[in-house]
């Protein structure tokens, strides 16, 4: 059995890091804050559009649940927007990483 050339230890180096800027990305904060936010702001909205004169009523007049979503839609928006807007970057190798790595 032979030894994998230096060649194909850098590839897969390489293919890993790719592997991990992409979960990086995946599990980026603002992508399950603003997914989430998305998500409730759409039921809370639409339980605030089917909301009875009595239960509006009984909030002082002000249909709360309908501002309520709303603003959780908006919130979520803005969170996705930011990630489409400023994507994370890439994970820079770190410093003990450059000094395994053979100058050429």
């Amino acid at each position: 059995m032979s030894e994998p050339s230096e060649k194909d230890l850098h590839r897969e180096v390489s293919e890993l890091r790719t592997k991990s800027a992409t979960a990086a990305r995946l599990f980026d904060i603002r992508r399950i804050i603003g997914g989430l936010f998305v998500v409730y702001g759409v039921i809370v909205t639409i339980a605030g559009l089917t909301d009875s004169d009595a239960a509006i009523s009984k909030a002082q007049g002000i249909n709360i649940n309908l501002w309520t979503g709303l603003g959780m839609l908006l919130l979520g928006l803005f969170f996705l927007a930011w990630l489409k807007l400023r994507p994370t970057a890439p994970p820079t190798p770190a410093a003990d990483d450059a000094d395994d790595q053979p100058s050429p």
